[in-house]
């Protein structure tokens, strides 16, 4: 495995907001990783590289979040662009999740796509990752 935990780190410490999102995906890239998968409930990630092997993250210093059992895609969606544009920070984001029923989203690399899910690991939304 190319990547550490503390590379994965010091690149995450760097984003501010939503809208530095593409120069992380990009760092991650160059790190080695081609996927991982964050859940909004605890802050667990887990990262892949090419040949599946895993790092994890948990997520000790943030809160739990209970997962609305309802998904709210228009509103989601709002507060999606919103953050994107660099609106909301990342634990705002997280809560805007967990209260429209998202319990987290994966991300693909190589694909560059973002794919959001409920709590029943039902795929919600998916996006293409700005390149």
């Amino acid at each position: 495995m190319k990547f550490t935990i503390d590379d994965i780190k010091a690149e995450h410490a760097k984003v501010k907001s939503g809208a530095d999102f593409p120069q992380y995906i990009r760092a991650l890239k160059e790190l080695g990783v081609s996927r991982y998968i964050t859940y909004v409930s605890d802050q667990n990630t887990d990262y892949f590289d090419e040949d599946n092997q895993l790092a994890a993250t948990r997520g000790e210093n943030d809160p739990v979040r209970s997962i609305s059992g309802i998904v709210n895609l228009e509103e989601f969606t709002k507060k999606l662009k919103l953050h994107q544009q660099g609106g909301t920070d990342y634990p705002t984001f997280c809560t805007d999740c967990a209260q429209n029923g998202i319990e987290g989203w994966k991300m693909d690399l190589n694909a560059m796509t973002c794919t959001y899910f409920d709590k029943e690991g039902n795929d919600v939304l998916t996006e293409n990752i700005p390149g």
